[in-house]
């Protein structure tokens, strides 16, 4: 006889204080140390995933100036990225409405983009405006989050039930959005993205609950699923996501620096309640199961080979360790450079920025960072090799974190199924 229970069985357990609620983490764990909970000893898995997501966007009401200074805005910068004026015009109001993209970048420096512009907004910080109006005038001026009317963050193409990790076996470099610099050839490095058996979808492949309407945290504000995302299908779902970005905690958004200019990450946790045995057994599946396909960086889609999630993360350090001690304080820092969120400056390591992509113990020639990110068996055109990962574009770390956030807000009845 199959076991079912409702939502509301579920809610009412959580109000007695009686639910079973478990990170993905916390139920994986149990599941390779045959600990397995059985149906009736799990009410609510929550699942969380980070990572590099293109298709960010935000649509922002700001004030600009004084009512009656400009008409109307035709171009408006904001610290050089561009954001499309409108959809409303705002005649004489002195304030904007834009849409910001997530992967747009800075007139003045491309690795800065739309993502390193968005963390600024939630720590704070001033951003330098520029407006050039319908008649011609230019508005200059300084906003912060205060002036912010309205932001609401829309992901299009969000959560991605994992992806593809890719190598390159041509000769030459190749730059891409999939790796922070250019990626060596001869099959020198690899580089992937996706959590694992912590992601959403991957433990809700059917999507029994997640669905239009869930609720989410997204970047830590609470949101919701609008549907499935562009370019999503029953293969390889993605979701559209909502949130208010004024809610939002800056730690789980930000700019991520690749091979072709700044990326955006972010950061999404969805509940699974255990409504059914088929979701049930769905959540017992771990890194070992969740394969991934390996594709030339060059061709994107011309797979080479195939690994699974375990032997990509395994027990892999989440963060690099950083000797000072080291440091020769080089007159050009190449991790310095290269980090992806700017989260070495200063001969200092800021692990409030750090992304855990591996990219300072990889390429800093005097071994001053401490970081195991593995390396991979793969055959590729006939032949045995072994690939050091190189880069990671996805953080188990801030997953994790997101995702204990909502098992305590459910418990605490912060946050509804």
């Amino acid at each position: 006889m199959s076991k079912n229970r409702t939502i509301d069985e579920i809610n009412q357990k959580i109000i007695n204080d009686d639910a079973n609620i478990f990170t993905a983490e916390e139920f994986k764990k149990l599941i390779k140390n045959d600990e397995t909970p059985s149906f009736d000893e799990v009410d609510v898995v929550t699942c969380g995933t980070c990572g590099v997501m293109s298709g960010t966007a935000a649509i922002l009401n700001f004030i600009a100036t004084d009512p009656g200074i400009f008409i109307r805005a035709n171009e408006v910068y904001l610290n050089g990225v561009p954001a499309y004026a409108g959809p409303c015009p705002n005649e004489w109001l002195g304030s904007v409405d834009v849409i910001l993209h997530g992967t747009a970048h800075s007139i003045y420096d491309e690795s800065y983009g739309g993502g390193f512009l968005l963390k600024d907004i939630l720590e704070g910080k001033e951003i330098d405006v520029r407006i050039e109006s319908a008649e011609g005038k230019t508005i200059e001026n300084s906003i912060s989050l205060k002036d912010i009317t309205r932001a609401q963050i829309i992901g299009a193409r969000m959560a991605f039930k994992n992806y593809t990790a890719f190598t390159n076996p041509h000769n030459k470099a190749v730059s891409s959005i999939f790796s922070a610099v250019a990626l060596e050839g001869n099959l020198r490095g690899l580089t992937f993205s996706g959590c694992g058996d912590l992601n959403p979808l991957q433990n809700d492949i059917s999507q029994n609950v997640i669905k239009e309407g869930t609720r989410v945290l997204l970047n830590g504000a609470q949101g919701y699923v609008l549907g499935n995302g562009t370019r999503s299908s029953p293969e390889k779902p993605n979701l559209m996501l909502s949130a208010d970005l004024t809610q939002m905690d800056s730690y789980y958004i930000g700019g991520f620096k690749t091979g072709q200019g700044g990326e955006v990450y972010d950061t999404v946790a969805v509940p699974i309640p255990v409504l059914n045995e088929e979701i049930y057994n769905n959540l017992l599946i771990t890194d070992d199961e969740v394969d991934i396909p390996v594709s030339d960086i060059k061709g994107r889609h011309l797979p080479l080979d195939e690994t699974n999630y375990k032997k990509l993360w395994a027990d892999y350090s989440l963060r690099p360790q950083y000797d000072r001690s080291k440091c020769l304080e080089c007159d050009s820092c190449i991790v310095e450079e290269i980090c992806p969120t700017n989260a070495f400056a200063g001969e200092r390591l800021n692990l409030a920025y750090c992304f855990g992509c591996g990219m300072c113990a990889n390429y800093c020639p005097n071994e001053a960072f401490d970081m195991n990110t593995g390396s991979v068996d793969l055959t590729i055109n006939n032949k045995d090799v072994n690939i050091p990962i190189i880069c990671r574009q996805s953080d188990r770390l801030r997953a994790n974190k997101l995702s204990l956030k909502l098992k305590k807000m459910i418990q605490n009845q912060e946050f509804k199924l």
